[in-house]
């Protein structure tokens, strides 16, 4: 053949390539697509978990608090965790939603938002957590006895973001028909409950609502003593607190923790004290949501 049927040849080719590679590629692109679209989501497995804690009590004490069960947890699912104390409430939700913590111990009220925002996972909560309480503080020898005495005076919240020191306390108030801001002559939020029991206890607030479970700690290591201040209501049961882990961590490693939480016995020596710290007898899965 001669070099014009090379020529012939080649451009007969080459138009029946170029006639093929169109007729081909939706098919191909379409495929491509439906891949993208059921591939399954993206998730992390991380080398080291950064737990974020609510700052209701000093570091040192969070630590001691936490630490055990940190320990814990990393000999049960093979990760290192590292726990990190943010300045304030706000601060736990931000440093979550950017990523900066992995898992975290949330009030209701935070993981509610935190769930909304970044979608967030349940992961365990503890047995007391089920039948939460918050108290009115006063101090001890003020002569006032209900809530509704207090009319006029100051009173202290915690945190705007927290369960026990905002959220139900204004919505058992609420049911009282108390309305904080007309009721009381001032309304401050102190940040913490550790700090609205100081402001009870020294004269700053007349009344004030704190997280039942730290008013208890303060008590028994004589941070606030039982002369100082009194409590003057309970507010009935509700429930509050949770771990809850970041969307992107693997399920995988996400099981493991949960299955961990369970697995904590007060038969077992070693996880006595851990629950001990914890204030719980056990730990309960979440519900499906």
């Amino acid at each position: 053949m001669g070099l014009a049927g090379n020529r012939n040849s080649r451009k007969v080719a080459d138009k029946r390539l170029r006639m093929r590679i169109p007729a081909a590629f939706p098919a191909v692109a379409a495929t491509l697509l439906v891949a993208f679209l059921l591939w399954p989501e993206w998730q992390e497995t991380p080398d080291l978990i950064r737990v974020g804690v609510l700052p209701d009590r000093s570091p040192v004490a969070l630590a001691q608090r936490f630490d055990p069960l940190l320990a814990y947890l990393s000999t049960e699912t093979g990760v290192s965790f590292e726990l990190v104390v943010p300045e304030n409430y706000q601060a736990l939700l931000d440093l979550f939603h950017t990523g900066a913590i992995d898992l975290a111990y949330f009030g209701g009220l935070a993981f509610l938002k935190a769930r909304e925002e970044d979608g967030a996972r349940a992961v365990a909560m503890r047995d007391v957590d089920a039948q939460f309480h918050s108290y009115f503080l006063a101090r001890l020898g003020d002569p006032r006895i209900n809530l509704e005495d207090f009319r006029g005076a100051t009173f202290a919240f915690g945190s705007r973001l927290s369960t026990s020191g905002h959220l139900m306390p204004r919505h058992f108030m609420r049911q009282e028909n108390i309305n904080p801001e007309t009721w009381f002559a001032e309304v401050i939020y102190s940040g913490a409950p550790d700090t609205t029991a100081y402001l009870v206890r020294d004269g700053e607030a007349n009344l004030g609502v704190a997280d039942a479970e730290v008013v208890e700690a303060m008590f028994r290591d004589e941070r606030l003593r039982r002369n100082e201040v009194r409590v003057v209501w309970r507010t009935p049961p509700y429930v509050d607190y949770v771990w809850a882990i970041r969307a992107g961590i693997d399920k995988s490693l996400e099981h493991k923790m949960t299955m961990a939480f369970l697995k904590l016995s007060p038969y077992d020596e070693n996880h006595a004290e851990i629950l001990q710290h914890q204030g719980a007898g056990s730990f309960l899965p979440m519900p499906a949501s």
